[in-house]
């Protein structure tokens, strides 16, 4: 069941961005917030984003504004009130637009939660992060508490609900 979830979000999110006649499909995907209710803001998103649970993906573009969709498991640092995301990528299309752009979304959906009856039987927990690249060497530096050669890191710009 987990399973046919996350595919049925990553078909939804590829069909909206096959069909887009625009790049900014995710900001005007939904015009009202239908998810606001279960968005995870804050700690809360940090906490679940590090559970290493739930559906995790990240929307770039390339420099001619030509989208790309990469599913991996990433994760978020907090430092003075702002969040973080923490990428760790091999050579790869989203690493090359990433480092072209200096941009991302980044879309989180946590695991519905099927022990509760009243609970919808779908993701609707969770967030869409707008992010833009640390370029300020010390503050990079203070982030990559582990010394990583590959590591990225995207300030958390803009937070959303899922719809």
């Amino acid at each position: 069941m987990k399973k046919l979830i996350a595919l049925l979000l990553a078909c939804l999110m590829l069909f909206a961005v096959a069909s887009a006649e625009t790049v900014d499909v995710a900001a005007s995907a939904s015009v009202a917030n239908f998810y606001g209710d279960y968005a995870l803001t804050g700690d809360d998103l940090m906490n679940a984003l590090n559970s290493f649970s739930g559906t995790y993906l990240i929307v770039t573009t390339d420099a001619e504004g030509n989208p790309n969709v990469g599913f991996f498991i990433y994760g978020m640092v907090e430092k003075d009130g702002e969040y973080y995301l923490q990428l760790g990528l091999a050579a790869n299309q989203s690493r090359a637009n990433l480092e072209a752009t200096g941009k991302c979304i980044a879309v989180y959906a946590a695991n519905p939660d099927f022990t509760d009856a009243n609970a919808k039987p779908y993701a609707v927990s969770g967030a869409r992060m707008w992010c833009e690249a640390v370029t300020d060497e010390a503050l990079f530096n203070e982030l990559n508490v582990t010394g990583s050669a590959t590591v990225m890191f995207y300030h958390v710009v803009t937070v959303k609900p899922l719809g």
